[in-house]
């Protein structure tokens, strides 16, 4: 059975984020939540990562949408899932959000060569506006710069 490749991105992230640390988490999820990622039908663009009480990992606000062939047993399309790294890289995490501030984004998910849903998520910090401009600016650049080439190279 082949399956073809599912890679949700969350494209707001490099923008809105300065990325520090990246890190690849499993996530739980029940059997009608990752029948509908395989169909593609997820996303995580409005997603963050946070703690709970317990020092969990949990994925808030991630879009999974119903599976099209559940029953009564379909799950909550916003529900929180929880995330799966090993302990130390939690402790890391943890004390970085708690001591600096800092935000845990999703950047994209996909399905491994198993078929198990992971997701890559990374430590960042905010970027102020300014931030934002100039990130829209080097794009602009960047983009000038590829066209004069690609005329120069004709």
């Amino acid at each position: 059975m082949m399956q073809k490749k599912i890679n949700i991105k969350n494209k707001r992230a490099r923008f809105e984020y300065e990325l520090i640390d990246t890190y690849t988490a499993g996530l739980v999820l029940s059997g009608t939540e990752i029948k509908s990622i395989r169909e593609g039908k997820a996303s995580i663009t409005e997603s963050f990562c946070e703690f709970n009480d317990r020092n969990e990992l949990f994925i808030i606000n991630m879009q999974v949408d119903e599976y099209s062939h559940g029953s009564h047993y379909n799950h909550q399309p916003k529900a929180s899932r929880k995330l799966l790294l090993n302990r130390g890289e939690l402790k890391k995490l943890e004390k970085e959000v708690k001591n600096t501030g800092l935000t845990i984004v999703p950047l994209n998910m996909f399905l491994n060569d198993k078929g198990l849903a992971k997701i890559n998520i990374a430590l960042a910090k905010g970027k102020k506006l300014h931030d934002k401009r100039d990130s829209i600016k080097d794009r602009d650049n960047k983009r000038n710069l590829d066209r004069i080439k690609k005329s120069f190279n004709n």
